[in-house]
């Protein structure tokens, strides 16, 4: 890279530097969102035990 000129040098970190903060964002909505997943895990275990929930039949999609 540091054969490149100094502008393409920039656009390239620039990129580099919104990926890891796209990265950072996907990191913490998932960690947020582990009480709700873990909620409608529950909920869908309840469901298949009280018989509430069938398989999923792809071919009747």
């Amino acid at each position: 890279m540091s054969a490149l000129p100094a502008e393409e040098q920039d656009r390239i970190a620039r990129w580099i530097l919104g990926e890891l903060q796209d990265e950072e964002r996907w990191t913490e909505a998932f960690s947020d969102s582990q009480d709700a997943l873990g909620a409608l895990a529950d909920e869908a275990r309840t469901d298949i035990g009280a018989g509430r929930a069938t398989q999923l039949d792809p071919d009747k999609l």
